[in-house]
């Protein structure tokens, strides 16, 4: 079964849906959103071995091809559905805990 996500851009307005399931060695993953940078890597065929390590990153690599900027939260959903996907990041706990945040306490 896929996993889905809800990415709540909230500073930039938009809101997007990352779906994604593994595929033998790859992790086929589509973003529905309405930003136009992010359309450009809505379909990506992901090397599960090529997301385990920041530096070399097949979604952080895509990310700086369309110019995502540096707090684009995407990325980090795209990971999220990855490790989901590929049994590193529990579904259920995942699903408990219901959100990752960013909060702004003083400005």
């Amino acid at each position: 079964m896929a996993t889905t996500v809800t990415v709540n851009s909230a500073i930039c307005g938009f809101t997007h849906k990352v779906t994604g399931e593994l595929d033998g060695k790859n992790i086929i993953v589509d973003i529905d959103t309405p930003c136009e940078k992010i359309k450009k890597m809505s379909h990506m065929e992901i090397p599960m071995m090529e997301t385990m390590d920041i530096k070399d990153n097949f979604v952080i690599d895509r990310a700086k091809e369309v110019q995502c900027t540096p707090i684009c939260l995407i990325p980090a959903g795209v990971l999220h559905v990855c490790r989901m996907e590929t049994g590193m990041l529990s579904k259920n706990l995942a699903k408990k805990s219901q959100r990752v945040s960013i909060e702004f306490d003083e400005l």
